[in-house]
């Protein structure tokens, strides 16, 4: 059996109770035996190296398709050295290569898939049907989203590894199967776990989860995805990306003072808004980049996804050398710096000179200061100087309930002794915060060197209580103890990346607003939303006047990083082809996959809105996580929760639809009823329909329970190619008002549907609209559909195509 998770002693989570152990909660039949220490584990760091040869010689290639004249912007540079085919995939559709962004089709050979253990589920499932011995590329499995957060990580992790050891069995059988490397509940959370391990300069990533752009901080291109993606990868196959436009963010200046990493992101999210990234690859330059840590980069990088883009990252920077070195990788640092100093035309790792970026902006990094973004929304942002203002004026609460610090997007080292900077300067005046304070640390590597180092203790001498190394609170695994209950209105502060209406907590009502950990710290003492700590003091215990200095921390531990406890180390990459994934039958956990039936010989007929929805519908929205979560391996049990977020649009409720008899139910208990009884049904919606996350369950769902068209005003890109991949059909309104014109349980027939498939995408397709009263209207859509996708929609799933080519 695999020990310290469930039977053997662990390092203490707390460092004030040194003697702490964990107890064996329950036992996992098909976990391994983990016998290796910290001073006998040897990644394999050949597996984690970029091909970098491989990589050089196809840049060469498309310097020869394009001429060598044509100058490449980082983006474009990694990406096309991942082409399967360069001269077919540049020179197609793009004015034999003088328009390739936003027309190309890529077919790119990603290096690596990394998949956390609420998506691994349905990803691996999928990747189960195509009978393959093992993945084609190095992969990894993370398990962080299913530990619940509470009373702090002792008592938390057991009981989450407990609740959910059917899941975590499957994973790892499924991982020691197929040679995927697993690391265990408590290891740390799939993104900073990825920055430490396997992100490196020039890497491209698949991960299925919408953070994945994390890795970019260390001049990857990582891209998140759902699991029919990911299985693109595993199988081998080409993954396909419409050529992203680029837009440049230009650096300059110095950060200081009380401004942080997070500060750029949360003021460009308030420039670019949830959408403004669709379509586009950030690629931040200049010369204020080499002034940022790594992990800053990637906290910048990780928040990209708040406005659409499909990734983020960064141009090879020393910064990224002392990382790679501080995290056991010098080989690679020593390969990336020696590609990063050849010039333009073979340097892989930077722009070319002149390179041009559709859009650019620039950032002046010393002047600026701590943003506040939220409620609700994360391109909600403020400037500190006159948040206390937008307090009073929007009559948002004027109290703090809670602070949370870490997550994925902000859990270094960095940040973690800023914030702890602050609790010293505090805690010397005497002072407590004056709210729930919970820290979350992002890895086992990053908890176990700030409980060397004392931070931890700092965090829980001040009444901090440290959470297990896992996503917890921030996707929604938070069981709040205090005084909150579900409608009550109140305002928590955190350094997470999202803050969608009762993401943390299921309250609706809870309003999170997103800062760095500094700002997060400051004002857990203070307790006040009005709070500025620039200018504001606290009154201590004596009466006097406290006012906080600005932070300071440590880019990198000066003792190096610590491994921390052995059993969270991951298992083996080598394939067991012998290991059995067992799926019980009577489980509610786990459900085998049926494929889905293949698109009809003609157009669709009959078609009834399911639902017309108003204003944002978030995968959070169609897809809810929380308690949800654990159905994540289950499509039927998870279909139940379908659409249960979204706002009715002709009469403003909350997942109350209505049949065409006038009765009234949930959205899934209705779209279920029609299922029985053969009808197939579309969704109505307004703009980025399925911003959020890269929960493919959000398309999986409604194919499930019967969709099979969503007709919106805009779709967010990665779940429009996760419908696409499941055979739903999203078409957008050619004209936006027409959306005016179709409403819940109309009957819609497709015209030209059938023929846009057949011919690959080309043509046109328009809904002929029959309304309750008997009239009929006609409106026409648009359609991103590319070959391969329609080839996926008439198989009846990419998994359907894939298996069949697989087996032939």
């Amino acid at each position: 059996m695999r020990g310290g998770l469930l039977s053997s002693s662990r390092s203490a989570i707390r460092s004030s109770t040194p003697a702490t152990v964990l107890k064996a909660r329950c036992s996992r039949n098909l976990a391994t035996v983990n016998t290796q220490s910290k001073a006998s584990y040897k990644p394999d760091i050949e597996s984690r190296t970029p091909p970098y040869a491989k990589l050089l010689k196809r840049l060469q290639e498309v310097r020869q398709v394009l001429g060598s004249s044509k100058q490449l912007t980082l983006a474009e540079k990694i990406l096309y050295s991942h082409l399967d085919n360069p001269e077919e995939a540049l020179l197609s559709n793009t004015d034999n290569g003088r328009n390739i962004r936003g027309n190309a089709n890529l077919k790119l050979k990603p290096d690596r898939v990394a998949m956390q253990d609420a998506s691994a589920q349905m990803a691996l499932l999928q990747f189960m049907t195509c009978n393959l011995p093992s993945t084609a590329v190095p992969a990894s499995i993370h398990c962080d989203h299913m530990i619940v957060g509470e009373r702090g990580a002792d008592v938390d992790l057991p009981e989450s590894i407990k609740g959910n050891k059917e899941v975590f069995d499957f994973l790892e059988s499924a991982a020691k199967k197929y040679g995927i490397e697993f690391w265990p509940p408590g290891a740390g959370i799939i993104h900073q776990t990825v920055l430490e391990n396997y992100a490196a300069p020039g890497l491209m990533m698949l991960g299925t989860d919408s953070h994945t752009p994390n890795a970019g901080g260390l001049g990857a291109i990582a891209i998140g995805v759902g699991g029919a993606d990911a299985v693109d990868a595993l199988v081998d196959a080409p993954w396909e990306l419409k050529a992203p436009k680029i837009l440049g963010v230009r650096l300059e200046g110095q950060l200081n003072g009380w401004a942080s990493p997070k500060d750029v992101i949360l003021a460009l999210a308030g420039r670019l808004t949830v959408r403004g990234g669709t379509g586009y690859i950030i690629e931040y330059h200049g010369p204020g980049v080499d002034s940022l840590s790594c992990t800053g980069m990637s906290t910048i990088c990780n928040m990209g996804a708040e406005v659409g883009a499909t990734t983020s990252l960064f141009p090879f920077s020393s910064r990224h050398v002392s990382y790679l070195e501080s995290t056991h990788r010098s080989s690679i640092a020593l390969q990336a710096q020696a590609i990063a100093s050849t010039t333009s035309l073979n340097n892989l790792l930077r722009a070319d000179d002149g390179a041009q970026y559709d859009e650019e902006i620039t950032i002046d990094l010393s002047t600026l200061e701590p943003h506040i973004n939220g409620p609700f929304t994360p391109d909600l942002s403020t400037p500190l100087s006159v948040f206390a203002k937008a307090v009073k004026s929007n009559k948002w609460p004027e109290t703090v309930s809670a602070g949370l610090i870490g997550s994925c997007t902000n859990s270094s080292y960095q940040d973690m002794t800023r914030a702890e900077d602050l609790i010293k300067q505090a805690s010397a005046a005497g002072l407590k915060p004056a709210i729930d304070f919970f820290v979350t640390p992002g890895s086992e590597q990053i908890r176990a060197t700030l409980d060397r180092d004392s931070t931890l203790s700092t965090f829980e001498e001040a009444g901090g209580i440290v959470l297990a190394n896992a996503c917890g609170p921030c996707i929604g695994q938070w069981k709040r103890t205090d005084n909150i209950s579900k409608g009550d209105s109140n305002a928590i502060f955190t350094s997470y990346n999202r803050n969608f209406r009762g993401r943390n907590d299921g309250n609706p009502e809870t309003m999170n607003f997103l800062a760095s950990p500094e700002i997060v710290t400051a004002m857990s003492y203070a307790g006040s939303t009005t709070f500025n700590p620039l200018t504001d003091t606290i009154t201590t215990p004596s009466g006097a006047p406290f006012r906080f200095s600005p932070p300071t921390g440590a880019e990198l531990p000066a003792s190096g990083f610590e491994t921390g406890n052995p059993e969270f180390l991951p298992t083996s990459a080598a394939p067991s082809p012998s290991t059995e994934v067992v799926v019980s039958p009577t489980s509610d956990r786990l459900a085998l996959l049926e494929p889905f039936a293949p698109f009809p010989d003609h157009d669709l007929k009959g078609l009834k809105v399911l639902y017309k929805v108003t204003g944002k519908c978030t995968t959070d929205t169609i897809s809810a996580a929380g308690p949800w979560l654990k159905y994540k391996g289950h499509l039927p049990n998870i279909s139940a929760n379908t659409l249960i977020g979204a706002v009715n649009a002709a009469t403003g409720e909350v997942n109350v639809a209505y049949d065409v008899d006038g009765s009234t139910s949930g959205i899934p208990e209705l779209a279920q009823k029609w299922k029985d009884q053969g009808i197939e049904w579309l969704v109505v919606a307004e703009d980025n329909y399925g911003e959020g996350s890269a929960r493919e369950h959000a398309a999986l769902q409604p194919r499930y329970l019967g969709g099979r068209v969503i007709l919106a005003k805009s779709f967010a890109r990665i779940h429009e190619t996760n419908l696409k991949k499941q055979g739903v059909v999203p078409l957008t309104f050619a004209n936006g008002e027409d959306y005016g014109k179709i409403d819940a349980c109309d009957e819609a027939t497709t015209v030209g549907l059938y023929e846009v498939l057949k011919n690959g995408g080309k043509g046109e397709v328009k809904l002929v609209v029959k309304k309750t009263d008997g009239s009929e209207v006609i409106i026409k859509t648009k359609h991103t559909l590319s070959e391969d996708q329609c080839g996926f929609i008439l198989a009846g799933s990419a998994l359907n195509l894939l298996a069949k080519m697989k087996r032939s």
